[in-house]
């Protein structure tokens, strides 16, 4: 059996994508896995197109995704008009269109991607990967990157290595064989004091208030834990505190929301035992905004002009209720 699947028709027709006389954008919702495989993804590219550049469309502000981006050199700016006008072919990594507003107006030639699809919302490009039975997209971009015959170098590997590990929450969460093939892999070439710097920038001093008063809004609806924190100064925040809670004894499933600049940001995180947390976030918030993801995480974001008069933090409350009376009268709201 091979290490890894030979990719074969799939490689050439990236391959054939690439032309000396374009210039590649890689658009990507920044987090480690994303990073890594846009840092992947530019590896391969080089020296087959003009001029290869990343952009994430999402604020950057958690600790470790900000010395992941400074120690591991990945060359990442912000996603605007002005920058999308100087290229000419665009790809998507860790993501499809659908997943975030900011996504949906670029015309995107290739998307490598590990989340569910979704049948209502079809990707459209002319190279599509989504192998959504892979714990992480890093695996995926080192199965490419080994068919190639390119050995990553440290930083890539760490990176990669760290997207493995983050998005499969060191194989605690739904994994593939594979990824944990991947993960051996990489792990003869990675920098691991790099790795721990990296591992060990997890919170900024002044985001410690954010959890006295998430103990103070915490309501318990079944199994499950609601919290709205309000204004956030970053989204990454209600990540950081939907995977604490989560943590609570007979605890299930926590919703942690905030507002972020002009959205209404809900993260979910589950077991993965009673229910899927991405159909679950695409039943309760898709009408609104953008919202799906794994069984065990998801999220939706949500304009707040999409939001009926009532304050934001009851909007989500009563939202939460009516599925939670559905699934007592009909079965599993998802």
């Amino acid at each position: 059996m091979a290490y890894f699947r030979k990719l074969g028709p799939k490689l050439e027709k990236l391959l054939d994508l690439l032309d000396k006389n374009e210039r590649w954008l890689i658009v990507i919702v920044a987090d480690p896995d994303a990073m890594a495989s846009a840092m992947a993804l530019k590896r391969i590219m080089a020296g087959r197109v003009a001029e290869v550049g990343i952009a994430h469309v999402n604020e950057i502000s958690r600790p470790d995704n900000l010395a992941m981006m400074r120690l591991l050199r990945i060359p990442s700016k912000k996603y605007t008009p002005l920058l999308r006008a100087q290229y000419d072919r665009f790809a998507l990594v860790d993501s499809q269109p659908h997943h975030n507003t900011q996504l949906t107006d670029i015309p995107f030639s290739l998307v490598i991607d590990h989340h569910p699809k979704a049948p209502e919302s079809p990707v459209q490009a002319d190279f599509v990967e989504i192998v959504s039975e892979y714990g992480a997209n890093s695996t995926i971009m080192t199965e490419y990157l080994y068919n190639l015959d390119i050995r990553p170098g440290k930083l890539l590997a760490t990176a990669l290595l760290y997207g493995i590990k983050t998005d499969t929450q060191s194989f605690e969460r739904d994994f593939h064989d594979t990824d944990m093939r991947a993960f051996r892999y990489l792990a003869k070439f990675y920098n691991r004091p790099l790795l721990h710097k990296i591992i060990r920038s997890e919170f900024k001093l002044e985001w410690l208030t954010y959890f006295a008063q998430a103990f103070r809004k915490i309501r318990v609806f079944g199994k499950g834990i609601f919290i709205f924190m309000g204004k956030v100064e970053s989204s990454d925040i209600l990540v950081i505190l939907a995977d604490f809670f989560l943590r609570v004894h007979g605890v299930s499933a926590t919703i942690v929301s905030g507002i972020f600049q002009d959205r209404l940001v809900v993260v979910f995180r589950g077991d993965g035992l009673r229910q899927d947390m991405g159909k679950y976030a695409q039943r309760l918030f898709g009408e609104f905004g953008s919202a799906g993801g794994h069984r065990t995480m998801a999220r939706a974001e949500i304009p707040l002009a999409n939001v009926s008069d009532q304050h934001v933090s009851q909007f989500v409350w009563n939202r939460l209720q009516a599925c939670s009376r559905k699934r007592k009268e009909d079965g599993p709201c998802q």
